[in-house]
């Protein structure tokens, strides 16, 4: 398991998961942090094809009480991100993560999808880190 904690590092990590040709799945935190502007993200909105969970989709387009124009704004950046979609396998790893950490359902998906695809997950969560195996990008938004 690889953990990264973005900072000062933020370049470095960029540029060596670049040239080891890593591709990254963004949390749910990530994807709203990156439609809301927030600096801390900024690269990760550059990259042609952002990879999400369809539980991130879910999530954001669940927003209870979503208004038509935010619908719109999502679902055009959504376009551009290639949908990792739930299959046995990935079914599988969430239920032995849930039944190994105190998480909620759809992070253990989308960590047992980052973990059956062989992934980064980027994500401001914190409690991503007990899950072994997870190859990890925490991303301090408060920086």
């Amino acid at each position: 398991m690889e953990y990264y904690q973005a900072s000062a590092m933020d370049w470095y990590i960029k540029k060596k998961c670049e040239m080891n040709g890593i591709d990254y799945l963004f949390d749910t935190n990530i994807l709203v942090y990156i439609l809301q502007g927030n600096p801390n993200v900024k690269y990760f909105a550059e990259s042609e094809i952002l990879t999400i969970s369809c539980i991130t989709e879910m999530e954001v387009l669940g927003k209870f009480q979503i208004s038509e124009a935010e619908k719109q704004i999502i679902s055009r950046f959504i376009n551009r991100c290639r949908i990792i979609e739930i299959d046995s396998q990935i079914k599988q790893l969430a239920i032995n993560i849930k039944q190994q950490n105190r998480i909620k359902l759809p992070d253990a998906i989308i960590a047992a999808t980052a973990i059956k695809n062989d992934i980064l997950l980027v994500t401001a969560d914190k409690d991503y880190r007990k899950i072994s195996n997870l190859d990890l990008l925490l991303i301090d938004i408060s920086m």
